[in-house]
């Protein structure tokens, strides 16, 4: 009897022991999947539904610039299981062998709603669509204010209008400050001949006296504000601008533009890859799609975002959803080597510098 009730007090000690150990650590039953994305780019409803929907719990980090992003990501500091680029540091990464083939059989509403036109698009900075689910996608155009610009405006050569001088605003940034004198010249935005570029850099020198800022979000603000004439921007920022300021209009210059996509990867190193893929998918999905499009601005390559959209304004904008003409032909960027983006900033530095 007192060897049975021995062996019974010690079984119930072993229970509790082993209960206790397994609520001692973050090894129990709670799920989590690390997301990496730009700023401002998820509604914060659509996570609270995820986390309901699934029990999985998001960890967002955000990041202002792919450059700030891919070391952060290569040093391995924080193992982030979804990431968001943008199209040549998706190439840059897969590259670097940073991230991990996609199981496109878990990504149902990936295969069912993204439009195949950006799939294919994709291809420029992902062979075979096998790392990249589009999320969004833009162009670069011209924003003016039409009572202060009163001639037609279809070409990039206007904003070296000496008229317009101190009313010009430009982007902030190497790739897109130099595409526009490289489509000038009818050369690739993804030019690698340094005597071209070199040209294309005395332009932007040469315009450097008519403009009033280089800027980034900033030039939302200004251009709402009538604080200048006219200004480079990115698509998905303009049916914002021009809700908030009817004189202004948008206009993609027939020299051609950047076509960018930014997409959902999943790391290398993911620690949490089906919580990856199940995010993704969610973000995927019509409803989700919908209300990120509304929070974001940003046209979506999800094909049925359209047909949701309450806002009749926006859902017949020929920016947030432009004829395929829009974009068929225009050029992504692709990444250049480490070597040539160096190259491209040490030539943006040296115009704004000088």
């Amino acid at each position: 009897m007192k060897f049975k009730l021995l062996t019974l007090l010690l079984a119930c000690f072993m229970v509790l022991v082993t209960g206790c150990g397994s609520n001692s650590g973050k090894t129990d039953t709670k799920q989590e999947v690390y997301v990496y994305s730009w700023g401002d780019y998820l509604d914060p409803e659509t996570l609270k539904i995820f986390e309901k929907e699934t029990g999985i719990h998001v960890v967002l980090d955000e990041f202002d610039t792919n450059e700030s992003m891919f070391p952060r990501v290569a040093e391995g500091a924080v193992h982030y299981d979804v990431i968001c680029p943008s199209d040549y540091m998706i190439q840059k990464m897969i590259e670097s062998n940073l991230l991990q083939p996609l199981d496109f059989n878990k990504l149902p509403n990936a295969k069912e709603y993204i439009g195949e036109d950006f799939f294919k698009q994709a291809e420029s900075f992902d062979p075979g669509n096998k790392f990249a689910v589009p999320y969004c996608w833009g162009t670069v155009g011209i924003i003016y204010d039409k009572t202060k610009v009163t001639e037609p405006v279809d070409s990039w050569n206007i904003l070296w209008d000496e008229k317009y001088a101190g009313q010009i605003l430009m982007q902030d940034s190497a790739r897109d400050a130099m595409m526009i004198p490289l489509k000038l010249m009818g050369r690739s935005m993804n030019e690698t001949d340094k005597k071209i570029l070199i040209e294309a850099q005395n332009m932007l020198k040469k315009q450097k006296p008519l403009v009033q800022a280089y800027v980034v979000d900033e030039v939302k603000e200004k251009l709402i504000n009538s604080e200048a004439a006219m200004g480079v921007v990115f698509s998905g920022e303009a049916p914002i601008i021009l809700m908030e300021n009817p004189n202004m209009a948008f206009v993609i210059p027939k020299e051609g533009t950047n076509f960018w996509i930014d997409a959902w990867v999943v790391t290398k190193d993911a620690e949490n890859v089906d919580n990856a893929l199940k995010f993704i998918n969610f973000m995927c999905r019509p409803d989700i799609a919908v209300m990120n499009f509304n929070h974001l601005g940003y046209s979506t390559p999800n094909k049925a975002v359209r047909d949701l959209v309450e806002d009749e304004e926006l859902k017949n904008s020929p920016i947030a959803f432009p004829d395929p003409e829009v974009y068929k032909g225009q050029e992504t960027y692709k990444h250049l080597g480490d070597g040539m983006d160096e190259y491209y900033n040490d030539l943006w530095m040296q115009v704004k510098v000088d």
